[in-house]
């Protein structure tokens, strides 16, 4: 079992930067993938950006050049650091692992790119 809690939603104007953090409940170094989906109102969930055991990153069209994410296997966290952000990004953003052959989720943190 991993749960995932997710951390550093919130409202931010355009243009702005938001950094989202998860953290799991046991060592990431076994888990073989880590990444971010988002669900904005009215649309399907959607792969944001993931990060592999071994470092290997991939990301969305939509989030190439703004997003980054990352792992510290140390403190047992991925995060995900948003830039640039527009009102198109306004979703839930959730936490997700892949381990043992299961997916896990966070219980989301919402996102809301405002003026």
């Amino acid at each position: 079992q991993v749960q995932l809690v997710e951390s550093g939603g919130g409202l931010v104007q355009p243009g702005g930067s938001l950094r989202l953090s998860c953290a799991a409940s046991l060592n990431i170094i076994g888990i073989a993938r880590m990444g971010w989906y988002r669900q904005a109102p009215g649309k399907e969930r959607e792969l944001v950006a993931f990060i592999t055991s071994s470092g290997y990153t991939n990301y969305a069209d939509s989030a190439k050049g703004r997003f980054a994410v990352s792992r510290d296997n140390d403190k047992n966290t991925v995060d995900l650091q948003m830039n640039s952000l527009t009102p198109e990004d306004t979703a839930v953003y959730y936490c997700h692992a892949q381990f043992m052959l299961r997916d896990y989720w966070g219980q989301g943190t919402q996102v809301t790119v405002s003026s």
